[in-house]
């Protein structure tokens, strides 16, 4: 008959036999890929200008209490007249490669994710590509709202891995002010504007054993669900801007469980479990749906690097903005396994699993 200890000691190896097994799943999966792609720095920028809540209570029917306690945001960054999505973008690229210790001239790939661009066309990527005095390689966008930036990571990890490009600067870049509609209470409450932005590179290196860079990414859309959070214009159809319309009830219960089965999704790809994360780097949206999903996932809550409290939502920028903020603040340090993720218009979604 088997004892209480014969029990424990059986789940002791099977959850050993597990882990080994995720591990060389993972190491496999690296392998057949190498070379991989590393993130080699990271930088942010906002705008000067800090719009408090108490400033929006003068403008619109809402209070420093409710935007809190709906949302965890305190205060904003709103661009400057003049001040472009491709200007917050340039020096967020700036100050990436100043983190990597790189120049221009070591680029060959830009990225940038808006939804915000300065033109139809051309893209804010080649505006960014000017600005930064490079005239080689190749400069585009994504589209993806606020998962533009898990997009455009895995885009160009897949040009790295394929050998269309050596290093590239994948940019989130906003100016959301710029399509909201200040007398919504339900949305001008909830964006800023700002730019984070990392600098990839193609390695072959390990560091004990581990290889360090992008091990998995999982992106996905389902398009039946536009209408719960969308631009109301563009150039094919009301040839103007639009602004910002949002079913926030169904955003949010939609966020929350697309942001556990995506992350699942990319947990099993990459061969770990969420007990295996070292820090989770959410799109800062709102910190309730934050919370909410660390906790279905069983993320700690010290695990959850949250900075929407500070910058709202920055949309496509904010996943970057965070992983500059804990670089900076040494939380996040090499060796670290990082899970991104990131819900937006569309809907859209999308995660990826990164060790620093």
């Amino acid at each position: 008959m088997q004892t209480r200890v014969d029990f424990e000691q059986r789940a002791d190896q099977d959850s050993r036999r597990e882990s080994e097994s995720r591990t060389d799943g993972a190491q496999t999966r690296r392998a057949a890929r190498e070379p991989f792609t590393r993130i080699a720095g990271v930088g942010g920028a906002l705008p000067e200008r800090v719009v408090t809540n108490q400033d929006l209570a003068e403008m619109v029917d809402t209070s420093d209490e409710w935007i809190t306690a709906r949302t965890g945001i305190k205060e904003r960054h709103i661009a400057a007249d003049g001040e472009y999505t491709s200007h917050l973008a340039e020096r967020a690229a700036r100050n990436a490669l100043d983190d990597a210790g790189m120049s221009v001239a070591d680029i060959d790939l830009i990225v940038v994710a808006t939804a915000t661009p300065d033109y139809a066309f051309p893209a804010t990527a080649v505006v960014v590509q000017e600005r930064l005095g490079m005239t080689h390689g190749a400069a585009f966008d994504i589209g993806a709202a606020c998962s533009g930036f898990v997009f455009a990571l895995a885009t160009a990890d897949a040009m790295i891995a394929a050998g269309s490009a050596r290093r590239a600067l994948v940019i989130g870049a906003e100016t959301f002010s710029r399509i909201l509609d200040w007398e919504d209470r339900t949305t001008c409450v909830l964006f800023g504007d700002g730019a984070g932005a990392v600098v990839l590179e193609a390695t072959m290196g390990t560091d004990n054993g581990a290889s360090r860079g992008i091990i998995a990414h999982a992106l996905r859309s389902d398009g039946s669900h536009r209408d719960k959070l969308y631009v109301d214009g563009g150039p094919s159809t009301s040839k103007t801007s639009g602004v910002v319309r949002m079913r926030g009830q169904e955003v949010f219960r939609f966020a929350i469980q697309a942001t556990v089965d995506v992350v699942e999704e990319v947990l099993a790809k990459a061969g770990i479990c969420a007990a295996d994360v070292d820090w989770f780097v959410p799109h800062q949206a709102n910190k309730r749906i934050i919370d909410a999903s660390a906790k279905k996932l069983g993320i700690a809550p010290e695990k959850v690097v949250l900075t929407v409290c500070e910058h709202g939502n920055t949309s496509a920028a904010s996943i970057p903005l965070a992983l500059a903020t804990a670089a900076r603040d040494g939380r996040i340090k090499q060796g670290d396994l990082v899970l991104l993720e990131a819900l937006g218009g569309g809907f859209t979604w999308a995660a990826a699993v990164v060790r620093w």
